[in-house]
């Protein structure tokens, strides 16, 4: 059909039925449901629009159920279709007008005639969404108390945050790059900022890394020629940050694939390491390191500013599955560092399962976290570990949800 902005819907509503029904992640979705879109425009339209229904599901199907006589399926395609119009018309301020035109033609028939007059009642009405994403039941309950702050860091999508390989020329690169900086080695930029256009890209200055996501390798401070094992590297930016901190770094990952855009980003950024792809579980190190990096698999909950789809994906069943392969996996990294040597380890993850529990569990000596090595806002926990967020630093940007706890061997 030729009509502007139709194939973005189209590859839309294939994401969302993707994630949906089948469970599957935004970025794995994309690669089958972008098929054939010709244009980058098109294709980050496809995914804004399954992006902002999938933050906003709950609040985006109470309207629509305020609009209509019975209840749609959950799975009705109508339904989907007025999350994407909505989402559309609410959170990408397309006029109505347009939205009618690109997203109705997705529908035929009575179908075509529902979506429209459930729309153009919302549309008169001046429906509104919340401030915040209203969170699926079953997830806040889950989440608990920390439940509204977290969906107040959904509001808003995440700012660009860059890791400098020099912490000397943070300063500079703020300033070159017109960003702030929340700590040494740190950059932040509003988003939307064409990455490889980016002055300092083709120099290596800097990679691309959430804020929280670059807490766990600093806690290992430098490394003065000492040895570092990074677990589960991939895609590669905490093995970036020790290697620029001066440790001689073994990056192991099981994925080849992976690695490549490891090898990729240190051939770029002119640092070293020596790369393994191994399976973490059988790998054996032919001598103990002085310090462990693991952050582990996990279900990755606490990347939901910018992958909301995990919020509808991830339950008892996924977390349960993470956490068995984080405590074989914490096992094996204690035992790799060797006496007086340090262990860190880290997850992507809200849930405590991934996080609080496994670090319970762990035999070596704490060595807590001081407030004195996080960014300003952040603190440690009773124990010395470090929890943050989605919701944490929120006049500054916000954060990923992230726990970090270091060890003793």
């Amino acid at each position: 059909m030729d009509v502007p902005g139709y194939p973005a819907r189209k590859a839309a509503l294939r994401l969302l039925d993707a994630v949906l029904r089948r469970g599957e992640t935004l970025d794995v979705a994309a690669h089958g449901a972008l098929q054939g879109i010709k244009g980058a425009a098109d294709k980050a339209l496809a995914r804004a629009l399954a992006g902002e229904a999938l933050r906003w599901l709950t609040d985006l199907d109470a309207l629509i159920d305020s609009a209509t006589r019975q209840p749609l399926p959950e799975d009705a395609k109508p339904r989907g279709v007025l999350r994407l119009m909505l989402a559309g018309w609410l959170r990408l301020e397309t006029p109505p007008h347009a939205v009618i035109a690109t997203a109705l033609p997705l529908l035929g028939g009575g179908p075509r005639r529902l979506a429209h007059g459930v729309f153009s009642t919302l549309v008169k009405r001046g429906a509104r969404l919340p401030a915040a994403p209203t969170l699926p039941g079953a997830v806040a309950a889950r989440w608990g108390e920390r439940s509204a702050a977290i969906a107040r860091g959904l509001a808003a999508l995440p700012p660009l945050d860059l890791t400098l390989r020099d912490p000397a020329e943070t300063d500079s690169w703020a300033e070159r790059l017109g960003g702030a900086s929340l700590l040494p080695c740190h950059v932040r930029l509003p988003r939307g900022a064409a990455v490889e256009s980016l002055e300092g890209y083709g120099e290596g200055a800097w990679w691309v890394q959430d804020l929280a996501a670059s807490l766990p390798a600093r806690l290992l401070g430098k490394g003065a020629g000492r040895r570092v094992l990074d677990l589960c590297a991939a895609p590669g930016g905490k093995t970036l940050q020790l290697a620029a901190a001066g440790w001689r770094v073994t990056a192991l990952d099981l994925s080849a694939r992976r690695l490549e855009r490891l090898k990729e980003n240190l051939a770029r950024t002119g640092l070293n390491a020596e790369v393994v792809v191994a399976d973490a579980l059988e790998w054996q190190a032919p001598e103990p390191f002085d310090a462990v990096l693991l952050d582990a698999p996990c279900t990755a909950t606490g990347t939901c500013r910018r992958h909301p789809d995990v919020i509808h994906r991830i339950g008892p069943r996924q977390i349960a599955e993470m956490a068995d392969l984080q405590g074989a996996l914490l096992a094996r990294a204690a035992g790799m560092a060797k006496p007086s040597g340090t262990l860190v380890y880290a997850t992507c993850s809200i849930e405590p399962e991934e996080g609080e529990e496994q670090a319970a569990r762990v035999a070596l000596a704490p060595d807590p976290i001081c407030a004195e090595e996080l960014p300003t806002g952040l603190a440690p926990g009773p124990q010395g570990w470090l929890r943050t967020d989605p919701g944490m630093l929120a006049e500054a940007g916000g954060l990923d949800g992230f726990f970090v706890a270091r060890f003793r061997a």
